[in-house]
Parts: structure tokens; sequence; C-alpha cells
């Protein structure tokens, strides 16, 4: 029988150390891909996890009942993510005689809003690179990623040199009609992960 939350949470404050494991167990991905939203690395979002759980169990006799765990937990591992980029900028300043000003205004919700910004714009790309044919994603791959001549891909892909300058200048056309110049990087690096 599967216990629920509470009644882990209930064991676990009354110093049920396998209770507070179950809690980990059950959640720890949920933390993870979480804590990963927050720009930081994975080894970090993992020592963070740690620290929380580590953090609850020698605290537990102050720590009180919650009504939802899951948010118990996703808020105490957004605390010590914040307190590690704060830490983590006093180090910098303490080790460096840089003019650090300009990493001392960005918060944790800049992050993600840039963060989000690129996703979407990488999403958007992932859209228009469906809209591509297979030929002309094929080319661009062989030109871009494997460095290879014009010849090289019309050998590969066995067709003639001509329609392979087709594939790339239509599948090149396509993107810049459909997004900035800039972007357009973003676009080739997305090929290999297509």
């Amino acid at each position: 029988m599967t216990s629920t939350d509470s009644d882990l949470w209930q064991k676990y404050l009354a110093g049920d150390e396998a209770a507070l494991g179950r809690i980990a167990e059950r959640y720890y991905s949920t933390l993870k891909h979480y804590g990963l939203k927050f720009s930081v690395g994975e080894f970090v979002v993992k020592d963070c996890i740690q620290d929380l759980f580590l953090q609850l169990w020698q605290n537990r006799a102050q720590i009180n009942d919650t009504s939802s765990v899951k948010h118990y937990l996703l808020k105490g591992l957004r605390t010590h993510i914040f307190q590690h980029i704060r830490s983590s900028k006093r180090m910098v300043t303490q080790e460096t005689d840089w003019n650090l000003e300009a990493l001392e205004n960005i918060s944790g919700e800049s992050i993600l809003i840039d963060q989000e910004a690129l996703l979407s714009r990488v999403r958007h790309l992932q859209l228009l690179m469906t809209q591509l044919s297979s030929r002309e994603r094929e080319a661009i791959y062989l030109h871009y990623y494997q460095d290879m001549s014009v010849s090289e891909i019309a050998e590969v892909m066995q067709v003639n040199r001509q329609s392979v300058s087709n594939f790339l200048t239509r599948a090149m056309s396509k993107m810049r009609s459909h997004c900035q110049p800039q972007l357009l990087v973003i676009f080739l690096y997305l090929f290999l992960k297509f």
C-alpha cells in the first residue's frame, strides 16, 4: 500500500528517516526538473536538493505540518538555489577586483525571463524546420555540420549539383523570410538536435 504524502510527512516529523527517504524518492525528478529551470548546472541542482533534504532532517523538530509536501519542497529548493546564486556572486565579488555592478543587477527572475524568451525562439525555429523538406534539412546538415561542398553533397544525396544548390537556397530563403538574421545561428544549431 502506498503511503500518502501527508502520512509520510507525519512519520518524518516523528523522526522516521525512511519516510523522508521515500519523500525524496517520490519528488526527486520533479525537484530536479524544476531546479534546472533556474539556469544553474545540474550538479548545482543536485547539491541543492541534497542540502534541502539534509536541512529537513536536521531541523525536523522545528518544521511544521504542511498541506502540500510538493509545494513545500519546491519552495525550499527555490530558496536553496537562490542562496547558492547569491553566495556564488559574493565569492566572485570577493575574488576579483572587477566592477561587477552589472552582475549584481541580474535577478533570478530576469534570468528566467531571458531563458523563456530563448526557449520561445527555439520553439519557433523548430516549427520552421518542420516546414523544410527532408532533402532541404539533409543538405543543410551536410553543408553546415559536415562541412561538405555542393559537389560532395550531390554525391552523398545522389542528386546533381544544381539540386543541392536549390535545396540550400530554398531552405535558407524560407528561414530568412520567417526569422531575424541572428536567429539563423540558432536555426543552424538546431540541426544537431533535429
